[in-house]
């Protein structure tokens, strides 16, 4: 399994500038700071989703001279709010999860089968993250995963993350508020403060 560093060099976006930063393969780096100062949009540039200035790499390939779908197909963005498109949870799935899989997320195996339109809010954020975990990324862009989630589903949620994010080595960028989660998850934390990222403590949000 490849496992390649993913390095932002001097991307800007917005009001955020300037931002230098290298996550290694396995590595989780959460990033905190108030609504509306960048956060969401700095995951959604790495994505290649919004224009911007500087380059990302993953290992050797420089965003900018990779086709955005094959970038995002490696690059993996899961924002806050799951997008579903088909009428049951299971056509949004190339191969089938593994019942235990579902089981660690705290969902029935027979969630496969239900429709979208009776999954609650927390059930859809979780549902997300297996799907684009099970496409086997080779980054993840995490967007607040479990915002929906009640506190002991999110440690459930935390772990499932966490083991899978440092087995396959996914350099990962995790957007959180909570300080307890940071504390639990992050190798590094940093918060985006008047247009610019700034180290902090991981057990400090």
């Amino acid at each position: 399994m490849s496992r390649e560093h993913l390095r932002l060099d001097n991307v800007a976006i917005g009001e955020l500038a300037e931002v230098s930063l290298a996550i290694a393969p396995g590595e989780i780096v959460c990033l905190s700071g108030a609504s509306g100062s960048g956060k969401s949009r700095l995951l959604r540039a790495v994505a290649d989703l919004e224009p911007h200035e500087g380059e990302i790499w993953l290992g050797d390939n420089a965003q900018a001279l990779t086709p955005g779908h094959a970038w995002r197909r490696q690059v993996m963005l899961v924002a806050a709010e799951s997008h579903w498109w088909a009428e049951t949870v299971a056509e949004h799935f190339a191969d089938e999860p593994e019942a235990a899989e579902l089981e660690a997320l705290g969902l029935e195996p027979e969630a496969l089968a239900w429709q979208i339109g009776r999954l609650s809010t927390g059930e859809k954020q979780r549902l997300g993250l297996l799907r684009a975990v099970s496409r086997e990324p080779r980054v993840l862009l995490l967007d607040e995963p479990t915002a929906n989630l009640d506190d002991a589903t999110s440690e459930r949620v935390e772990a499932w993350l966490t083991e899978r994010i440092r087995a396959r080595g996914w350099p990962t960028l995790w957007v959180a508020h909570d300080r307890g989660q940071i504390a639990r998850v992050a190798s590094r934390h940093w918060r985006v403060a008047s247009g610019r990222l700034e180290e902090a403590d991981v057990a400090w949000a």
